[in-house]
């Protein structure tokens, strides 16, 4: 098995590598000091067949982790905390609850666990499992190691700045390091279009258009001549 290692702690994240490296179930392991670091790696790298996750950690805890991927993998939860195991078991992808300080002992148990622990039968189509992010009206960014949604119709301005994007809503900015073209995967609205090699607008938040710019909000975004025929035809023009 390959698993991973999801802990913010990095003795904890120590001593559950050090028994994986002589567990003879498993053949690689990885480890993570944060969610959102293993959400990424996952993303890439699906074919993880265990996850060691803690529960607590700052911004993004083990439930909202569990919640978040797309994975087929078993999770073992690892934890200070004993309260949560009820809550634990409510997820089929929980195969143990390890409490810490964990010992070799226990966590042969628990791969022992996750090796009898059969796949959840699935009969669906494959395609049907998978989450119909096309059609949702939230945008999950990451910003200083937190998920942050976002209601994407309130979107007003995406700008590139480097690695970075600046997204503009009418309530908040938020820099996130992404691309145009990425973030465009993830926004397929009829009111959204590239109007500049550097700007994506909502063309819902217009106020008004003056030569070579549009004005949204207080922005004044400037509009490539080659993307200007291309806004026009968007636009209700009476």
């Amino acid at each position: 098995m390959n698993c991973i290692i999801v802990d913010d702690e990095e003795l904890a994240r120590a001593i559950i590598y050090q028994f994986a490296s002589i567990d003879t179930h498993i053949s690689g392991s990885k480890e993570f000091d944060s969610g959102i670091a293993a959400i990424k790696y996952l993303n890439t790298n699906p074919k993880v067949d265990l996850i060691f996750l803690d529960i607590h950690m700052p911004g993004f805890n083990g439930f909202d982790f569990i919640q978040t991927i797309n994975s087929e993998a078993k999770i073992i939860l690892t934890t200070s905390d004993k309260n949560f195991a009820i809550q634990a078991f409510e997820y089929d992808v929980i195969v143990d609850y390890l409490v810490k300080p964990i010992t070799l002992e226990r966590f042969q148990k628990s791969i022992q666990k996750a090796l009898d622990k059969k796949p959840v039968e699935n009969t669906q189509n494959p395609q049907e499992n998978l989450p119909n992010t096309s059609n949702k009206d939230d945008l999950f960014v990451n910003v200083d190691r937190k998920l942050i949604k976002i209601d994407v119709p309130t979107i007003q301005v995406i700008e590139a700045k480097g690695d970075y994007i600046l997204i503009k809503t009418g309530q908040k900015n938020y820099t996130v390091h992404s691309t145009l073209k990425k973030i465009q995967e993830h926004i397929h609205r009829d009111y959204f279009i590239k109007v500049h090699r550097s700007f994506i607008i909502n063309i819902n938040e217009i106020v008004d258009i003056k030569d070579n710019s549009v004005l949204i909000s207080k922005n004044v975004i400037p509009i490539s001549r080659s993307k200007r025929p291309e806004l026009m035809k968007r636009l209700n023009l009476l």
